[in-house]
């Protein structure tokens, strides 16, 4: 199995540690918890934000990596942009997490920039 498969599970589990993290308190109830979720505030807010933002991006990249397999078969550069996605996506939650509004937005844009370059180039 390629990099760039083993990095669709990596980002899979990736909104996992944020959304423990949001949910680690006392307040946590998980009979409710978006009832819970509304209201956080402060970094526990930011963590439940980007578990929901790596949710919402995750099938685009799945997404890109199958296509450019299926048109070029396992190839480095597949590798290398899954690898690069994988790490600013990890950067992004980091930055969000500490409230770094302008590095979180180059981030997400650099994550996304890789999932439109795995298209482009199976095209």
């Amino acid at each position: 199995m390629s990099i760039a498969f083993w990095c669709i599970l990596a980002a899979a589990l990736l909104p996992f540690p944020f959304a423990l993290a949001a949910k680690w308190s006392r307040r946590f109830d998980n009979s409710r918890p978006r009832a819970y979720f509304e209201t956080l505030s402060g970094w526990r807010q930011r963590a439940n934000w980007v578990q929901q933002n790596s949710f919402e991006v995750f099938p685009p990249f799945a997404a890109a990596v199958i296509v450019n397999h299926l048109v070029l078969g396992a190839n480095a550069r597949a590798d290398a942009l899954a690898l690069a996605f994988v790490g600013f996506r990890l950067l992004f939650g980091l930055s969000y997490l500490a409230d770094r509004a302008l590095l979180r937005s180059l981030m997400w844009l650099a994550g996304f920039a890789c999932i439109i370059a795995l298209f482009l180039s199976a095209a």
